[in-house]
């Protein structure tokens, strides 16, 4: 058997769906997390010297832009390429592989350009690059067109053919004849790979099928995050990966895909009545009671892996009889990952005591009241601190961190070490040194609260604990029902705005308790030093 390789193509075949706007935080976190989940393959856009360079899309107009967004990232031995439509991008916006981020180009082309196209593929592999050659609407060939296109194929010696069923009108049937068409007489070096789109839901079927045949050839299938795609999408990577995993002994970590589902690819999927869900998948995969999912996911505090973990913990019967006091019991038990946090709280102090501190909060103060934060920040030199985020107007030298969703986030902004993370031991970092210091969540949270972990409440204790006197918070607005609450939309908890009164009653409650201990100042308006309703 030859090599099967797994190809992701989300950032560029997804981008139709979004004109390839991403952001560029979540162009860096989807690359990352694919070289997490261990895929072969990784397509990173479009080159096409129509559009201009920006930082946010996978569309670029030469391989100088990919290395701007890109370059800087840890690969860790998988394969890069981007994808030119034939006549979209000259040889002159192509610097050779050597110079380049790429590895590989894929060129996709109609069949009446197979001449000059795989012409042009020539040209790139003259570059050293492992060009791919992407045949348009395969279904559209005649046998006589593909022994032709074969034919030039085989002068070029491309690193693959790949079969493209543009419309997604391909069953196993008519994917297995131009499969076995290629596969007789291809060159056998050269790897045959398979682009499914999903119109007739076969998507996932055909990769199936695909990845059944037995041939000495290499083979490639392609696949997007979620199926992110145009029209009725790709087929899923994810699922290609289980079914990978299942039958083909290979070891994909499927957790790090969902999670770029869950904090990146969501962002530009509108929910479908009915259909593929990330709910039921997790469900189904874990043998249990979807509403498992939607209650852990609605804490709005865990990431996917955590997720999926506690799911794992899930014991007989209880898997399909839902119980929601199991699942709290699950969830408190699996957030309690008791540490040693003494040499964290002695290294903490000398830190947070020697010049004054400001804590940075997400509220929209933070942006309205900018010139108040700056005033005090040139007057006081203050050592800053932000929790669960990094703000854009204020530099922060430390990051508190209490809530695994609110970390996966933030990944691609902790890259290069630039900020200090004081992290709760509930949070699952990328690796054993993700943290700076640890401490103890357990030691933290209120479990007689309605939310016991209150990001804010948390460091308060923190601060106490580490024998800090004062400290002034900025952007800590308080909540309310009628009003967005967060600098950011999409920080916003789902019930923030029904427990306003609470929260704010509760936070109140808590900085009172604490005057004699730690004295909080504000320096933005906030509604925690309101007197309650009641």
């Amino acid at each position: 058997m030859g090599k099967i390789r797994l190809l992701d193509c989300t950032l560029r075949d997804g981008g139709y769906i979004n004109d390839w706007k991403f952001g560029h935080d979540h162009l860096v976190s989807v690359f990352e997390r694919l070289v997490d989940a261990g895929v072969d393959i990784i397509e990173i856009g479009f080159l096409d010297e129509r559009r201009p360079f920006d930082p946010d899309r996978s569309i670029m107009p030469d391989t100088d832009s990919v290395e701007k967004i890109y370059g800087g990232l840890d690969r860790r031995g998988t394969m890069v390429v981007g994808m030119i439509d034939y006549g979209t991008c000259g040889l002159s916006h192509i610097r050779p592989r050597s110079e380049s981020f790429l590895d590989g180009i894929r060129v996709i082309f109609k069949k009446h350009l197979m001449e000059p196209a795989m012409q042009f593929c020539a040209e790139l592999k003259a570059l050293g690059y492992e060009v791919f050659a992407q045949l348009v609407s395969v279904t559209s060939y005649s046998d006589a067109e593909m022994l032709r296109l074969i034919e030039l194929a085989n002068a070029v010696e491309p690193f693959a053919v790949s079969m493209v069923d543009t419309y997604g009108l391909m069953h196993q049937d008519d994917l297995m004849h131009y499969f076995r068409l290629l596969d007789a007489h291809l060159l056998p070096h050269i790897g045959i790979g398979y682009h499914a789109h999903n119109n007739f839901q076969m998507g996932y079927a055909n990769c199936i099928a695909m990845l059944a045949y037995e041939t000495d050839r290499d083979k490639i299938v392609d696949g997007t995050i979620y199926g992110m795609g145009k029209s009725a999408g790709n087929a899923p990577i994810e699922l290609i990966m289980m079914h990978m995993d299942h039958k083909l002994g290979k070891s994909y970590n499927i957790s790090q895909v969902l999670e770029a589902i869950d904090t990146s690819i969501s962002l530009f999927y509108q929910t479908p009545t009915w259909g593929y869900s990330m709910l039921y998948y997790l469900a189904a995969s874990n043998d249990c009671h979807p509403n498992y999912v939607a209650y852990l996911m609605n804490k709005r505090t865990l990431s996917v892996r955590s997720i999926n973990e506690i799911l794992g913990a899930l014991e007989g019967e209880r898997k399909l009889l839902y119980d929601q006091q199991y699942a709290e019991t699950l969830y408190r038990a699996y957030q309690t990952n008791e540490i040693n946090d003494a040499a964290a709280y002695a290294a903490l102090r000398p830190l947070l005591r020697e010049r004054p501190l400001l804590v940075i909060g997400p509220g929209r103060t933070v942006r309205e009241e900018a010139d108040r934060i700056a005033a005090f920040i040139r007057a006081e030199d203050p050592l800053i601190l932000s929790i669960n985020y990094v703000p854009e107007t204020v530099e922060p030298s430390y990051l508190f961190v209490s809530n695994s969703k609110r970390y996966v986030q933030l990944a691609s902004k902790l890259l290069h070490g630039r900020y200090r993370v004081i992290a709760t031991s509930n949070v699952s970092g990328t690796s054993k040194d993700a943290f700076d210091y640890v401490l103890n969540f357990s030691t933290l949270i209120d479990p007689e609260a309605v939310y016991i972990d209150n990001s804010l409440v948390m460091l308060l204790k923190v601060l106490c604990r580490a024998g800090v006197e004062t400290v002034t918070l900025a952007g800590f607005d308080g909540y309310s029902p009628d009003s967005a609450n967060y600098l950011y939309p999409g920080m916003e908890y789902d019930h923030v705005r029904q427990r306003a009164d609470y929260l704010n009653s509760y936070t109140r409650r808590i900085i009172a308790d604490m005057k004699d201990t730690l004295a909080v100042r504000f320096l933005t308006t906030t509604r925690y030093t309101e007197e309650d309703d009641a």
